[in-house]
């Protein structure tokens, strides 16, 4: 199946849903402006077509094998990344002072979203070296970054995240993999990590893991954490690639999908390792690597479910079946089709513009020469990261479900491709935190911790966004009427989450984080409509019967939750516990 990205709403999100002057005035990104990311965003698209796209299937039917004690990838795969390796898309938004491009991170969403689309089992690779590159940046003394990050920057060397353990998942405090102190400087690691992506392949020389471990005397907890870096080949002082280290995958996970991408049970053996960060704060360390891909988790919940759209409109143009009301021959005629298919289309532009918003905050936060500014915008990212993460992977789940039904019959047909996007969906709400610890997260932390000021500061600049609406020479009457009262029932919503005792947050944790969404998107792209009337773009009149859409029918979903959240511990926990399986 062809795969095309949409490049037009990527680049036309980027150009007016956020304050992308704001970004670009910083010294950081001197010399950048939209006609240049525009042609990164073309070259993405012709690479993502071309390059990765044709090997999705291949992934699917032809995984990954463990041989020997050796990860072999689908036949392929290994040109593939060195090919993205070549034409240098992993350094895109690293830093141009540590050999990156120097791009901002709102490009990266924008490229990274048709790499996903076209292959979101290989982009995991890359996915995990970039965010483990970062946290050695953040974290790492100066001899390890010098010899790893200029290797796993460029691709060459592959980055991994070592974890979970059959005890500790979401909770990592039970994590029993030790490390032993060898009084040079390394320390010796221990114990068996489960569900490592990419945690072996051929693709690469070098793998490099982050592991989590626990020293010997280390507080009980997640408070007794440390974080250690181990790669998989040893590196001589001369740069070179020496013995191998004393772990290796034992086992592959066989999974419901990603087939393409090998989920390794890993086996260290007093392995050698070196201590990244300060002993027992690994978690602390681990969070700058995961804070990173959770945002680009919510990237590939919009990058599958695009492919997914794209699968079920390309049939729908080509199936003919009964006589359609609108007179056009295929079953894109029919109303019902057509209103999935819009669904689909909105749904994952309403995802898109979060992860924007996110990644423009992050810019932001990283790179402002104002202090005040750089503050305000780091808890802005922080509010919104959990949300693109959850709201985007929910999103890529339901518009794939929705493209397996539009075609019908043949959706449950592996052959059409249908199957496999709503399967390698399925994954993006479970792993980097699970979607219910994301809003866990969101209300526990980015909301009531600090009373509410940033989501507070949030509601400022979506009535500014209402405000810019009344006054745009478009008429925009209905759509502000209704992004009007979409504030009104965030605000009522917020109010109650804050009042509310801690069994009630928790148990309307989710569904507040899907009223945030469902308000902060539409106003995100009624924003991106005013801004390209006021420029003068031509796909702004396409964008309003996008935003009209959203504002009747997404949108006000928003105030059928808001009963829930009265009373969400009596309608959670009242009917009794030993009877759950029956009345």
């Amino acid at each position: 199946m062809s795969f095309t990205p949409p490049i037009k709403l990527i680049q036309y999100l980027i150009e007016h849903s956020i304050d992308l002057d704001s970004i670009l005035s910083t010294p950081t990104f001197e010399g950048i402006n939209m006609e240049l990311i525009g042609d990164v965003l073309l070259a993405a698209s012709k690479f993502s077509q071309n390059k990765w796209a044709p090997l999705n299937w291949a992934g699917d039917q032809n995984p990954a094998k463990l041989i020997d004690g050796q990860v072999i990838t689908t036949p392929g795969f290994k040109q593939a990344y060195k090919d993205f390796v070549d034409a240098e898309w992993l350094s895109i938004a690293t830093p141009s002072e540590v050999g990156g491009m120097g791009l901002p991170q709102v490009v990266k969403v924008g490229t990274d979203e048709m790499f996903y689309a076209a292959n979101m089992a290989l982009g995991l690779c890359p996915m995990l070296t970039s965010s483990a590159a970062k946290a050695i940046l953040a974290h790492a003394d100066k001899p390890i970054r010098d010899i790893y990050l200029p290797k796993m920057i460029c691709g060459e060397w592959t980055g991994a995240m070592c974890l979970t353990e059959p005890q500790a998942g979401s909770d990592l405090g039970p994590v029993r993999t030790k490390a032993v102190d060898n009084g040079d400087g390394t320390y010796s690691i221990t114990g068996q990590k489960i569900y490592i992506t990419w945690g072996d392949h051929d693709v690469a020389d070098n793998i490099i893991h982050l592991v989590l471990a626990r020293l010997p005397d280390a507080p009980e907890g997640s408070k007794g954490i440390s974080l250690f870096l181990c790669p998989k080949f040893m590196v001589n002082d001369n740069g070179e690639l020496g013995s191998r280290n004393s772990f290796s995958a034992i086992g592959l996970e066989h999974k419901l999908g990603i087939h393409g991408s090998p989920t390794c049970v890993m086996e260290f053996s007093a392995a050698k390792g070196w201590l990244v960060g300060e002993e027992n704060q690994g978690l602390s360390c681990m969070f700058t690597m995961m804070n990173e891909a959770r945002l680009f988790v919510g990237v590939q919940g919009v990058a599958i479910g695009e492919r997914a759209y794209q699968a079920a409109l390309q049939y729908s143009n080509d199936r003919v079946q009964g006589r359609t009301i609108t007179g056009i021959e295929s079953i894109n005629g029919h109303p019902d089709v057509r209103r999935s298919l819009i669904d689909m289309k909105v749904k994952l532009l309403s995802a898109r513009a979060i992860c924007l918003a996110a990644a423009a905050a992050g810019d932001i936060a990283s790179h402002s020469s104002d202090e005040n500014i750089r503050k305000e915008a780091h808890i802005r990212e922080a509010l919104l990261t959990p949300i693109a993460k959850a709201y985007g992977s929910d999103i890529g789940v339901e518009v794939s479900s929705l493209g397996v039904q539009v075609h019908g019959g043949m959706g449950f047909v592996e052959e059409t491709g249908a199957a496999q996007h709503y399967r390698d969906s399925r994954i993006a709400p479970i792993y980097e935190g699970t979607n219910g610890i994301q809003a866990i997260d969101l209300v526990g932390r980015k909301l009531r911790r600090d009373g509410g000021s940033g989501m507070n500061a949030l509601m400022v600049d979506l009535k500014k966004i209402y405000n810019l609406a009344n006054t745009s020479s478009l008429d925009l009457t209905e759509c502000s009427l209704s992004l009007k009262e979409g504030i009104q029932t965030l605000e009522l919503a917020t109010d109650i989450m804050l009042q509310a005792d801690e069994i009630d947050a928790l148990s309307a944790a989710t569904p507040y984080l899907n009223i945030v969404a469902s308000v902060i998107s539409g106003a995100f792209i009624l924003k991106a409509v005013v801004n390209g009337a006021i420029a003068g773009d031509e796909n702004t009149e396409n964008m309003i019967s996008l935003c009209n859409y959203h504002l009747k029918s997404i949108m006000p979903l928003a105030k059928n939750s808001i009963e829930f959240l009265k009373s969400p511990n009596k309608l959670v926990f009242d009917f009794p516990r030993e009877q759950l399986a029956d009345l």
